[in-house]
């Protein structure tokens, strides 16, 4: 059943289990739930469609907006949260990630890789990537050609694969399965505005929300999980005060610290030796039907070897806002940057001028190209607008086989990256978020260090040549700061409450009836995104929680 918070006349809501969020944890907790016969509670904020007066709610603070986007952006209040807008990819994290690694300080999971297989495979299934197979030597059959031509990967891999689901927004993809379930009750409109616990701090005694127009309610359960977010979930708890006045599970100052992104950037200039058939680049569609694309990764023992962190390298093309590349297609996009949501536009505005001149060199790369211009309008068209299961990104034609080198790496842990609350209040006067996102030296240095090894290996193998500038390499690494919607760690896990906010079940220390169902718990963030390894933990807890 789903109804609306504004339609209801008890003010007391009452369940066995109570989830606050129905994004990539929340729909996939609640459904996994519902099948233990317990009674399920499911709050949303907004409603089905985005509202500007709710997302206004996300509205705050960020200390340097050069290095971390708005915090109302990268992220959807509404029935399918985050993934709504969300791009599919999926991948695992690696068993590299769960481990304690002397070389990243904070390292190391309260749980292994292994305990998240099982989890895994639901999610895979949940988020419709298909099949649980990212090693692209089993992954298709027949067998796929190499990603180069003649490379032995002794040092790297080039067979891990990303697979992209539709992309599903969890909202419209299981909706109907809320709506007739006999055990869950989804009520939107309603924000929980603050977490009131038992006067010994011991458990949770009721959640307070309200609506926008001003309705009140109080919600009871014997289990409460916290899914809204990576930076709302903080936000709530630093704001729930009264019993434990630093925030609830803060009684070290551990709550909001830790925020973690990734390091991300495109650099250098990749020239693979040979003709364009030497390279697979782009897309592949596994026999399952999945869109499936390989990656550049430096194998787990030599990354202990090199004291490095986890990253990996996607085959790019060249900087978008610079019209000579004489691509059309990329000139196009560049032109249409206005057009397209600010998630995926960020990167289409990188030093952009108003000159006038810049706009014609672009204007020009597309009427010199028009074939190659219909041709990908019409692909983009079929494959990506009009299709259920949509084309995951622009991939276009390589000529000459020179690319970038997309990076998408692990962040060191560091107790000063951190997210508080303001004085200022928002709308239903909740505390607004303060986001304070920092880096350090040792990303670039490991970052730079990875590259450097990549460079030599298929130097030495006569693959071909990779460059890069030195003394830019931080600006072009982080030229967009952190990326995206990947809000990780500021609740992280661990087994020791003086250093971690919930144990290795994703309970708050010493508050035996909240739970957290989010990225916010994740010790470390891995090469990968996040969304998948989400709603694996997500259904993970609901194991849990079935026993409890």
């Amino acid at each position: 059943m789903i109804e609306s918070a504004k339609d209801l006349t008890s003010e007391l809501l009452e369940a066995d289990i109570c989830i606050v969020g129905t994004g990539a944890a929340g729909i996939p907790l609640a459904l996994e739930l519902a099948e233990s016969g317990q009674q399920v509670l499911l709050i949303e904020s907004g409603n089905f469609k985005e509202s500007k007066e709710v997302q206004a709610l996300y509205e705050g603070e960020v200390v340097d907006e050069a290095m971390h986007c708005p915090s109302d952006k990268y992220r959807q209040r509404r029935f399918g949260g985050s993934t709504t807008i969300w791009g599919g990819r999926c991948m695992p994290f690696d068993p590299i990630d769960f481990e304690q690694r002397d070389y990243i300080p904070e390292s190391g999971w309260p749980i292994s890789y292994d305990d998240l297989v099982p989890f895994y495979v639901k999610a895979n299934k949940y988020l419709e990537a298909g099949q649980y197979e990212y090693d692209a030597r089993k992954a298709f059959d027949p067998p796929a050609a190499p990603m180069f031509k003649g490379y032995e990967g002794v040092t790297f891999s080039t067979e891990g694969l990303e697979r992209f689901s539709r992309p599903t927004d969890v909202g419209k993809c299981y909706r109907d399965r809320i709506e007739k379930s006999s055990a869950i009750r989804c009520v939107t409109d309603l924000n929980v505005t603050y977490i009131q616990l038992q006067q010994d701090g011991s458990q949770v005694e009721h959640l307070n929300a309200k609506t926008l127009d001003g309705k009140r309610f109080k919600i009871t359960a014997n289990n409460f999980v916290l899914a809204m977010g990576g930076i709302e979930i903080p936000r709530l708890m630093l704001a729930s005060r009264d019993v434990q006045k630093q925030g609830i599970g803060n009684d070290h100052d551990i709550l909001g610290r830790f925020y973690m992104c990734h390091i991300a950037g495109n650099v250098g200039s990749l020239q693979i030796n040979g003709p364009v058939s030497n390279v697979t680049h782009g897309y592949e569609v596994s026999p399952d039907g999945i869109y499936c694309r390989r990656r550049i990764q430096l194998k787990p023992n030599k990354q202990k070897e090199l004291g490095v962190s986890n990253l990996v390298a996607r085959l790019h093309f060249p900087k978008i806002t610079d019209p000579s590349h004489k691509s059309g297609i990329l000139s196009g996009l560049f032109m249409a940057r206005r057009l397209i949501s600010y998630e995926y536009s960020k990167r289409l505005k990188d030093g952009e001028n108003s000159s006038i001149g810049l706009y014609l060199r672009h204007f020009w790369n597309i009427l010199t190209g028009p074939v190659d211009t219909v041709k990908f309008l019409y692909h983009w068209l079929t494959k990506r607008t009009l299709a259920k299961r949509k084309f995951p990104s622009v991939i276009l034609p390589n000529k000459n086989n020179n690319f970038s080198l997309e990076v998408h790496a692990e962040q060191i842990p560091l107790a000063d990256s951190r997210i508080t609350i303001l004085e200022e209040k928002d709308t239903l006067g909740m505390p607004k978020v303060c986001i304070d996102w920092k880096y350090c030296k040792q990303d670039v240095e490991l970052a730079e260090k990875t590259l450097k090894a990549f460079a030599e290996d298929i130097s030495a193998q006569g693959i071909g040549e990779f460059k890069y500038d030195k003394q830019n390499f931080e600006h072009e690494l982080l030229r967009f700061g952190a990326y995206g919607g990947h809000h990780i760690g500021a609740t992280r896990m661990g087994d020791d409450p003086q250093t971690s906010v919930v144990d290795k079940n994703c309970q708050v220390h010493d508050i035996n009836n909240l739970f957290i169902a989010s990225c916010s718990v994740f010790p470390t963030s891995s090469q990968a995104n996040p969304t998948l390894t989400i709603t694996a933990m997500a259904t993970r807890l609901a194991d849990f929680l079935k026993g409890e």
